[in-house]
């Protein structure tokens, strides 16, 4: 029995980043033999153990065959005749398919560690075709190594596969895992522009793909439309840190402009309606989870408004802290202002874009004091003083406008007592 470490935890390693986990693999054994030395087995599909010890996973060298459509159409072989090389001949990359054995000798068959500092994204073998997860997965490397770039080959096998209709038989579920780690990588516009470049994202997110082309309408940089503008903001919110709803929710803020009459153009008057519609079908289509649907369709409907706090009256900013019941969900509600701050700083130009400003947004301060004012208020002392208490509701409104409309006022008198400073 030899083992090896295999994949990801030796391609970080040759980049000089962090090793997360450790995969190896087993050349020589049998899950017999594997049980009788303590491994515990976990795979369903094929043999995988857990080490005793260290709770790493090795699986026996295996081959794949495939019998159907889709990622889940393979017939695997595992035996002790299989070999390291028959075994890495399987997986996706190149990048993916070095071995180091426990003496620390690299095992690259296949020309990986020449791509590395290429910085190669190139297929392993035609069978990269017969997994349509695996144009998920590349796209998603995309945007983790921003600096590696596609192989020719590897492109035009990617388009052939989305011709073939491949991408057609994945399921919601392995599409939003996907999605989902992408959108955490570093700069997520790539895995975008990557499914793009071989025709898959109209296939995965034909709503997102509809964008591209759609004006933008006065105060975004005149050269891009909305499709690049949304992966513009998608990537400040990397850049800022921003948790998976936030982000989740800046892909789909826009997508309702697709929907806008070409007559009215660049302007979209009450695109928000649209956008948040083809959120939530997004989000239903792709399984995502409640808080991150929940989250994109309350951005796609309110970041217009967000961004008029200066010019709103306070009614209508409580109306709005209504609406998105700010009051008892105050972290999704500042979260939503997260994600119209990366809006606005997605829109070109020398005055957007900086993570190190978004903060500075004057419209996030404007709402979280009006928040802190609203909360103030309190609704208990209110609702005893009533008599009536079908009116109760508006009593307590008034008084939360009154405090915002308080707000105002100091902020006025400050700004005058500093002017004539």
């Amino acid at each position: 029995m030899q083992a090896f470490i295999v994949g990801g935890a030796v391609r970080d390693a040759l980049l000089g980043l962090p090793v997360k986990d450790r995969d190896w693999v087993v050349v020589g054994s049998t899950p017999e033999a594997m049980l009788a030395q303590g491994f515990r087995p976990v795979g369903k599909d094929f043999p995988v153990f857990l080490h005793p010890e260290t709770n790493e996973e090795y699986a026996l060298a295996r081959t794949e065959r495939k019998s159907g459509n889709g990622y889940t159409g393979f017939v695997c072989y595992a035996a002790p005749e299989v070999t390291l090389e028959e075994d890495l001949a399987r997986r996706d990359l190149t990048i993916n398919a070095i071995a180091r054995s426990e003496d620390g000798t690299l095992i690259d068959p296949y020309g990986g560690v020449k791509d590395l500092e290429a910085r190669v994204f190139r297929h392993v073998s035609p069978a990269f075709a017969e997994d349509p997860l695996r144009i998920l997965r590349v796209a998603r490397f995309a945007a983790r190594l921003p600096d590696f770039h596609l192989a020719p080959e590897t492109l035009a096998l990617m388009r052939q596969m989305v011709d073939a209709g491949e991408v057609d038989h994945l399921v919601a579920e392995r599409v939003w895992q996907e999605l989902a780690r992408g959108l955490m990588e570093a700069q997520p516009s790539r895995m975008l522009r990557t499914l793009r470049e071989c025709g898959a994202l109209a296939h995965i997110l034909p709503e997102l793909e509809r964008l591209f082309g759609v004006p933008q309408p006065a105060g975004h940089h005149p050269e891009i439309d909305t499709g690049a503008h949304v992966l513009m903001v998608i990537d400040h919110a990397a850049a800022s840190a921003q948790p998976l709803a936030v982000r989740w929710a800046c892909l789909l803020h826009d997508l309702g402009k697709a929907d806008t009459p070409a007559a009215i153009l660049p302007h979209h008057y009450g695109h928000e309606a649209a956008s948040a519609r083809h959120a939530r079908e997004v989000s239903e289509r792709l399984k995502a989870p409640t808080e991150c649907r929940d989250l994109a369709v309350m951005v796609a409907r309110e970041h217009g408004i967000l961004g008029q706090a200066a010019i709103l009256r306070p009614e209508t900013m409580v109306k709005v802290l209504e609406r998105c019941d700010a009051l008892r969900r105050p972290a999704r509600f500042e979260l939503m202002l997260e994600a119209a701050a990366c809006d606005h700083h997605g829109r070109g130009g020398r005055d957007h874009g900086s993570a190190a400003g978004h903060h500075a947004w004057p419209p996030l301060a404007l709402w979280r004091a009006a928040m802190a004012a609203v909360r103030g208020v309190d609704a208990g002392a209110i609702a005893r003083r009533c008599a009536d208490k079908a009116q109760i509701p508006h009593a307590v409104h008034a008084a939360r406008v009154a405090a915002v409309r308080a707000l105002a006022l100091r902020a006025a008198a400050g700004a005058t007592d500093a002017g004539g400073a």
